[in-house]
């Protein structure tokens, strides 16, 4: 088996690191030690820490499970729920201190991460659009409310979850994800 390139390792240690202590909360000296490599090795594989920052961010969003949402198989309000407990469970088994890296390093971004802010737009446009897809089927087989707007309603649920997920690095239980999901689901959704 061929031992992963320097470029692999960084990248790959970069996710957990950077999830761990956040954009700002850990140096390219911190990334470069998790992944046993030299720090001056980072700049002839990343321009500079956003750079990484973003590749970590789309490695993260390889684990989030989305296609759930495009299985048609299953019942709309079905795929919604198990693809929220999907991220439940994930971010429960990685311990209450994370929360999720879309909303760490959306309470980070600032001005001098351009390209970043604009990745995290374009995420977070993506996921509500697969939401509301998904709330546009509900409402077609009347399993939602046809007086709700799904585009409304799927920032709603994304902004109130991401919402949830900075709460858990707070309570340190999982309070927030289940007030989420029994909100989500049992009131609105209902």
């Amino acid at each position: 088996m061929a031992r992963p390139s320097l470029r692999e390792k960084l990248a790959s240690s970069a996710v957990d690191t950077l999830h761990t202590f956040g954009f700002k909360g850990c140096s390219i000296q911190d990334i470069t030690e998790a992944a046993g490599v030299p720090k001056g090795s980072f700049f002839n594989h990343f321009e500079n820490k956003e750079d990484l920052a973003i590749d970590s961010l789309r490695r993260y969003l390889d684990g989030v499970r989305s296609d759930m949402l495009f299985d048609e198989s299953v019942p709309p309000l079905t795929r919604l729920k198990n693809h929220f407990s999907f991220l439940s469970e994930r971010l429960l088994t990685l311990g209450f201190g994370r929360g999720c890296m879309l909303g760490l390093f959306a309470a980070e971004v600032g001005a001098e991460q351009p390209k970043m802010r604009e990745e995290l737009r374009t995420i977070f446009d993506t996921w509500c659009g697969a939401v509301e897809k998904v709330l546009r089927e509900a409402q077609a087989k009347g399993e939602v409310d046809p007086r709700h707007d799904p585009g409304q309603m799927a920032r709603f649920l994304v902004n109130a979850w991401e919402g949830a997920t900075i709460r858990l690095k707070i309570t340190q239980d999982r309070g927030p994800i289940d007030d989420f999901l029994n909100t989500a689901f049992k009131a609105l959704l209902k």
